[in-house]
């Protein structure tokens, strides 16, 4: 058993990515690449590897004889209707459900293949020719369509881990619509539209039904897989543009302006969570045995006094460093949990429960399940035996059976009292001749 959960934190630790590592950057063209140059030159500063193509060449692989090339895949190719070469939905399923992580940015021109990549994920992206439009909350260089939109910082989901501070400068949106399967729990909602805003075709001249309105309007999901593999759609290109970062904007409601928009902050936020420079947990160490004793036994006995403890640590930059929480839970499991509490934290990322055993025999599991937005999920399991007692662990007098005890022997004592007075009594045979 020690040997089986060594090995699983030594694979966990290798299958989670360091910063930094190879990523394919598929592109619709090559001007992209300048037009979203600080962008890239902060994923190259961290230490990644950046390796640009277009999303139609007739070269792509994302694996080679079984392994995977790259680490991270971006997507910046909102028009490609086919990947080229070996590049297809099902390899970048795959690439996924192989612990890859992807960023895909599309536009109100959004082709086939990112509406099936996105429908495999989950999300749904609005029809080709549609965009977020918001009558109120638009920068005011907007083309009269009101589609390029002023989305509030507020907006953001509530986990600074994934998307950074939320006390930034409002983020300068335009492109089109998403939304997410409501039965999914695996999926973030990062930053959704305003209350007035819509995902329509602004020229369609056939009346129709928006795709999507107000709240239910996202900007930008995520899909974190159950094998902490994560995804993130946007659906603006233009958010991780070099204009979008550096340009002014005034809002039209209210004639606000702002200096720079806070588009670069969380830009930089969400790619250093998606490629798991944030938000990654791992167990380092779990120990449990009897109190007094410092090394777990063959098998527990039932009314044991046990502790168990766990170590978690997260990554930082290159280095894993103690985690800290007070909301970690241990599960004590046959079937169903027989014992839940929550853990205490003891210092230096360690955490530690004791409790008594159950009355009930069998096989029970130590069991930790730890998920929260924007970690990956933490799951540790181990499995011990319990017995019942031996013949010789038993009581010798049980408390509540003296009253037993007391008409036993009173019973012995009565039936001894009886003997000696039926044989030892004589009749007097004389005064009863006269």
């Amino acid at each position: 058993m020690k040997f089986t959960n060594k090995f699983l934190y030594l694979f966990a630790a290798i299958s989670i990515a360091n910063a930094g590592g190879p990523i394919l950057v598929l592109l619709d063209n090559l001007a992209i690449r300048e037009t979203h140059s600080i962008f890239f030159k902060t994923l190259h500063d961290s230490g990644y590897t950046l390796t640009y193509k277009l999303a139609d060449d007739a070269n792509l692989q994302l694996s080679k004889y079984g392994e995977y090339l790259y680490e991270h895949l971006i997507i910046f190719a909102p028009s490609v209707e086919e990947f080229g070469g070996a590049l297809s939905i099902e390899a970048i399923t795959d690439f996924i459900d192989g612990g890859g992580n992807v960023l895909v940015a599309g536009s109100s021109q959004s082709g086939d293949a990112l509406h099936e990549l996105a429908s495999e994920c989950g999300f749904e992206i609005d029809e080709e020719g549609s965009a977020v439009i918001d009558h109120l909350n638009y920068d005011v260089s907007d083309n009269g369509y009101h589609t390029k939109i002023v989305a509030d910082s507020s907006n953001l989901i509530d986990a600074p881990v994934i998307v950074g501070s939320k006390d930034v400068p409002p983020l300068l949106y335009q492109g089109t619509g998403l939304i997410a399967d409501a039965d999914n729990p695996l999926i973030l909602r990062l930053l959704t539209a305003s209350s007035s805003a819509y995902s329509y075709n602004p020229q369609n001249t056939i009346k129709e039904y928006p795709h999507a309105v107000g709240k239910n309007t996202l900007l930008i999901s995520a899909l974190q897989a159950r094998n902490n593999a994560r995804v993130v759609f946007s659906g603006s290109l233009y958010f991780f543009s070099d204009e979008a970062f550096t340009s002014s904007m005034q809002k039209a409601q209210g004639g606000q302006q702002y200096e720079k928009s806070g588009n670069v902050m969380v830009a930089t936020a969400i790619a250093q969570w998606v490629f798991k420079e944030n938000g990654v947990i791992r167990v380092s160490a779990v120990h449990h045995h009897r109190i007094g004793e410092s090394e777990p036994p063959a098998a527990y006995t039932i009314m044991d006094d046990v502790v168990y403890s766990i170590d978690v640590q997260k990554l930082a930059g290159d280095k894993w460093v103690p985690y800290e929480t007070n909301d970690l839970q241990l599960e004590f499991v046959r079937i169903d949990p027989f014992v839940r509490m929550t853990m205490k934290p003891v210092g230096n990322g360690s955490y530690e429960a004791r409790f008594k055993i159950p009355d009930v025999y069998g096989v029970y599991q130590f069991k930790v399940d730890y998920t929260r937005i924007g970690l990956t999920h933490l799951y540790s399991t181990t499995q011990v035996s319990v017995r019942p007692l031996q013949h010789t662990q038993y009581e010798r007098f049980i408390p509540s059976a003296f009253p037993y005890y007391v008409s036993a022997f009173s019973m012995m004592g009565g039936v001894f009292l009886f003997s000696l007075v039926f044989l030892h009594y004589k009749e007097d045979t004389k005064s009863k001749s006269e």
